[in-house]
């Protein structure tokens, strides 16, 4: 039998969801309040304007010629980068964070949950298996990674972007964890090149954008693309024992679509499980 598994997000000393609405959302990052875009906070803020201005140490204004983009305006006390740590279940973490023209800051606050799941499903695996083996796709600056490296697993981290490797390695250096694989390289063109070549994982973590482009070009449409990756990645799995996390931000994906693509993968497999 399979199971879709919600998750709640503990609280988390270091993170504080403040306020959100009109399009914005404010956040506490460690010592730092930030105000930036949030596309899907349709409804109408708390608190008033002046006391979203007063807290936040920096504002995130979009640029009108490139809305993707835009400039943090900032108070003389932010700093730029600063760090946060993650302690709980186990889990002893420590990130950098840093305003970057995009609006992210390098930590996606709402996958705590995920890397507490993955630290106690690795320590599960351990076990059975001596050495888990997780790859962790459309990687980004590696919380999932450190997590699965953290419980002991042997980790494979995959993302397109060369800054954003070189930005996990050093969450990896803060941690004080080592021997993660860094890889840049395109997801869809690595997970075929695995499963061509007979390898298998215990883990997989997926966290994949609704379009970006790979290091040699290479176009990546979520809707065009996931399910056949979700093929690859079902040939790489352990059958035996294993674990599957998928992050799916888009609006048009709801977890039904989501069920309907697993369930042909996984469906007959017994006790498998996929978190979204």
């Amino acid at each position: 039998m399979t199971n879709i598994q919600l998750i709640t997000p503990k609280p988390w000393a270091e993170y504080e969801l403040i306020d959100s609405g009109n399009f914005q959302k404010l956040e506490r990052f460690g010592n730092f309040i930030l105000s930036r875009p949030e596309p899907q906070a349709i409804w109408d803020k708390s608190l008033a304007e002046q006391d979203w201005e007063r807290r936040a140490h920096a504002i995130f204004r979009r640029d009108r010629q490139s809305p993707e983009r835009g400039d943090w305006q900032t108070k003389p006390e932010m700093r730029d980068p600063w760090y946060v740590t993650f302690r709980q279940d186990g889990l002893n973490l420590k990130f950098k964070l840093a305003l970057t023209t995009f609006k992210h800051v390098g930590l996606f606050p709402e996958q705590a949950d995920n890397w507490a799941y993955i630290y106690e499903k690795v320590n599960r695996l351990s076990a059975k298996v001596e050495r888990p083996k997780v790859l962790n796709l459309f990687a980004y600056t590696g919380g999932a990674s450190l997590a699965a490296r953290q419980a002991g697993a042997d980790v494979t981290h995959v993302d397109a972007v060369k800054p954003v490797i070189s930005w996990a390695r050093e969450n990896m250096d803060y941690s004080e964890l080592d021997n993660i694989r860094w890889v840049v390289e395109d997801a869809v063109k690595f997970v075929r090149r695995e499963v061509r070549r007979g390898n298998t994982y215990n883990g997989i973590i997926l966290d994949p954008p609704a379009y970006g482009r790979g290091p040699d070009g290479e176009k990546w449409v979520l809707e065009e693309q996931l399910n056949e990756l979700l093929k690859s990645c079902a040939d790489l799995l352990d059958r035996s024992d294993f674990f599957l996390i998928i992050n799916l931000y888009s609006l048009g994906f709801s977890s039904l679509i989501l069920d309907n693509l697993m369930q042909p993968l996984f469906g007959q497999v017994p006790n498998s499980e996929w978190v979204n």
